[in-house]
Order: C-alpha cells, then sequence, then structure tokens
C-alpha cells in the first residue's frame, strides 16, 4: 500500500459530503475519490432489486479503476440493501452507513424518536432489526422524506429551498400518533445532515439530531490505523453523470476540497 492510496467515499449524490467533512476532521491527510452515482439519483425512490444490482457492481470497477485502500458506502440507501453484497464482491475493507438507532435511543429522555430517511430506507427489515436490538421499549416513528434531498442540493447550490420542504418532513413525524413527544430525531440520509439547522428550526431547540457521519469517520480511522497518508495530487469528485452539471456546486465542493470533477 503506498501513502497516495485514496479512500473511496461513495453516494448516490452530494449528501456523502457531510461525512466527507467529518472525514476531513479525523484524518485531514488522508487521500479521497468522491464518487457519486448522480446517473441514478435518486436511490431511495428505486427498488431493492434495482440498487442491489448496481451498487456492487459499480463499485467493482471504480475499485479496478482507483485502486483505494478503503471503500465507504456514505448513502443509507446502499448500506441497507447492498452492504453484504459489496463486501462479498470487494477485497477491500468496506465501511457502511446505517441509521444512528443505538445513539438515538441511548440519548432519547421521552422514549420517542423519529427517523427521517428515503422511502426505500425506511421500509428495510435492516432498519426493523436496529430497532428491535437497540431501541426495544423505546418509540421509533418513520418518515420518508425525498424532498429534504432536494433541499440539501439546493442548499449547496445557494438556491432557495424548495417550499414546505422542512416544513413537511417535521410534520411527517409531528403528525403521527406519540409525534408531539420526539425529542430525538434519526437523519438517516446523508443529505439530511446538510439541512440540519432548518430542521432544527422548525422543531424546536429541545430536538436532537443524531446521524452517523461522526461513527464512520472513527470507523475508517479505525480500520487504517497505522497507515501513512499523503496527498500527492488534489482530492477530486468522479460522477458517472455530465459532470458539467455540477458547475453550480463547484464553489460547495471547493470547501470540502474537491478541487475536480470528472466523469466516470
Amino acid at each position: 500500500m503506498k501513502p497516495s492510496d485514496p479512500i473511496l467515499l461513495f453516494d448516490s449524490g452530494v449528501g456523502g459530503l457531510s461525512v466527507l467533512g467529518e472525514l476531513r476532521k479525523t484524518l485531514p491527510d488522508a487521500p479521497v475519490i468522491y464518487a457519486a452515482d448522480l446517473a441514478a439519483l435518486p436511490y431511495g425512490e428505486k427498488s431493492e432489486a434495482e440498487i442491489a444490482a448496481r451498487v456492487p457492481a459499480l463499485l467493482g470497477r471504480m475499485v479496478e479503476r482507483f485502486l483505494p485502500r478503503l471503500v465507504t458506502i456514505a448513502c443509507n440507501t446502499a448500506s441497507t440493501i447492498a452492504l453484504a453484497a459489496v463486501r462479498g464482491a470487494l477485497d477491500v475493507p468496506v465501511v457502511g452507513t446505517v441509521p444512528a438507532i443505538k445513539p438515538a435511543a441511548a440519548l432519547t429522555k421521552t422514549g420517542t424518536i423519529g427517523l427521517l430517511g428515503t422511502a426505500a430506507t425506511i421500509r428495510q427489515t435492516y432498519v426493523d432489526n436496529l430497532e428491535r436490538e437497540f431501541a426495544g421499549g423505546k418509540k421509533l416513528l418513520r418518515h420518508a422524506a425525498p424532498e429534504l434531498v432536494a433541499a440539501a442540493e439546493a442548499k449547496l447550490r445557494g438556491e432557495p429551498l424548495p417550499t414546505g420542504a422542512i416544513e413537511s418532513a417535521v410534520a411527517g413525524l409531528r403528525d403521527q400518533d406519540g409525534g408531539e413527544n420526539i425529542d430525538t430525531v434519526v437523519l438517516a440520509c446523508t443529505h439530511f445532515p446538510l439541512v440540519v439547522s432548518e430542521l432544527s428550526d422548525q422543531f424546536g431547540n429541545d430536538v436532537h439530531f443524531v446521524d452517523g457521519s461522526e461513527g464512520i469517520a472513527r470507523r475508517i480511522a479505525h480500520l487504517t490505523q497505522g497507515h501513512d497518508f499523503k496527498r500527492e495530487m488534489p482530492d477530486f469528485m468522479v460522477t458517472t453523470s455530465d459532470h458539467d452539471s455540477l458547475n453550480s456546486l463547484a464553489a460547495a465542493l471547493e470547501t470540502y476540497g474537491l478541487s475536480e470533477v470528472r466523469s466516470f
């Protein structure tokens, strides 16, 4: 392994930038390639079969091309559906992203937890198992909020957020039976932490938010303990779509240390 061998951080879109931000704090010298499967965005509206077929095959090709030391799937939907298949297909360590139900269950005082995710994520048996294992005796209210994906991407572009997107997501939890007791919200999509300040304004200061980005960064640091890192060239982003469509995101990407966008 060479010090310049990168960490490949993969998401369906730009939500994984929330994970990249935490990784920068934990391993500031680690070379990173950020991969966004924008040609298939949004994953949350696709079937399990589509995601299970696409993600392992796409990551297999990316690993062959970029030779990363580790792959991170910075996407809850892809992880809850395809993580086991990806690990079986690749010969490098793979870190997944799963809803942060365990820390939320430890944090809640009322015993009522909200979970915001994509439609594909919130219906997964994987999430049922996390609830059963870590939130027994708690009440977990789930709501699919795909509008927050568009809101996060608009915010990154410096555009106005879609009208009613934040209010709709909050109402989707609050209007459920027992929703008024929610004091902790799991952000089960990596896009959602990008609009956490707007969500907090609507939920109120007494609601706490948890997501998996810090835990992912710690896990990557653990798996690469003792590794040497050296960034021989600027970090960059690869996308499965026409990268010219990302021109409006150039300034935001630069703040995350991604100075170039390439097509894959």
